[in-house]
């Protein structure tokens, strides 16, 4: 199966340096990564030109403030994959991060994961280059005291389970009260799926809604299932400053939600399909 992975990136070329090299030591072949850049940096452009080993594809819009979701819309008309896996640009990939998406994916589900959430100096660290992810999630266990010290949060949700293996198979996967509401930095959904509900939804401004809590009531009002694959997909996320929501009018737009929700219209007020210029590539 063909896969995309689209990473929703603003400006962090180090993060993303990082997020293709893990990439690249992927223990699945078949997809590409497209770069949802959410800004027209001539820095990015070229550096993405310098790699080699991956597939890479590259989209990028004028920066007018936060606009990710017309950003990953972007990235959805251009993918080639089957099967989209989404994360942000400051999350980075586990080694076996795309082929548990896909050992997972199935017809009618949505697959949500979760993130570690990275202290500061352990995210200084691999941004420097002394310290390798992928030995982070190898020896993860043994992180642990440090992870605590440095104030890294939901450390339980970056234990690398086997998906074939019996803690997996007889504990977690059929739990029915695992959280299993999307993040936005970290889930994975049929191309088809996300495409029937229009993408992402543009018309909430630059509040965090389109993410994650609008697009998980979409997909459920178009019939889909929330399939939980914490702790198997795990990603790590670089501590960093929040870049600022400007938009004053969020409750504006949660009633709005509310309202469309209500009448269980689940189709983007402003998706895809308002991507006229780009429509060829679907």
């Amino acid at each position: 199966m063909r896969i995309s992975v689209i990473a929703a990136i603003y400006k962090d070329i180090e993060a993303l340096k990082i997020i293709i090299e893990a990439l690249k030591n992927q223990t699945y072949a078949n997809f590409e990564l497209i770069v949802a850049e959410d800004n027209n940096d001539p820095a990015i452009a070229d550096y993405l030109s310098t790699v080699n080993d991956i597939d890479i594809l590259h989209t990028s819009q004028k920066d007018v403030g936060i606009q990710k979701a017309r950003s990953q819309n972007n990235a959805i008309i251009k993918s080639t994959g089957d099967y989209l896996i989404f994360i942000d640009g400051d999350c980075i990939p586990y080694p076996n991060f795309v082929s548990s998406h896909a050992a997972l994916a199935e017809d009618g589900s949505v697959l949500s994961g979760r993130r570690v959430n990275l202290g500061p100096r352990i995210s200084q660290n691999i941004r420097s280059g002394l310290l390798n992810t992928s030995s982070l999630a190898k020896y993860y266990l043994l992180y642990i005291p440090w992870l605590w010290f440095d104030g890294t949060t939901h450390i339980g949700q970056g234990l690398p389970l086997s998906i074939n293996g019996w803690i997996y198979k007889n504990i977690f996967a059929n739990r029915k009260k695992s959280n299993t509401n999307i993040l936005g930095c970290n889930f994975s959904c049929f191309k088809k799926d996300i495409l029937n509900i229009d993408g992402f939804d543009e018309s909430y401004g630059e509040t965090a809604l389109p993410d994650d809590t609008d697009i998980q009531w979409r997909f459920q009002a178009s019939g889909l299932k929330l399939k939980s694959c914490k702790m198997i997909a795990n990603v790590f996320h670089l501590h960093h400053p929040a870049r600022q929501n400007q938009l004053t009018d969020g409750e504006r737009h949660m009633k709005k939600m509310l309202i469309k929700k209500s009448i269980g219209d689940y189709v983007a007020t402003t998706g895809i399909s308002s991507h006229k210029e780009n429509k060829n590539h679907l």
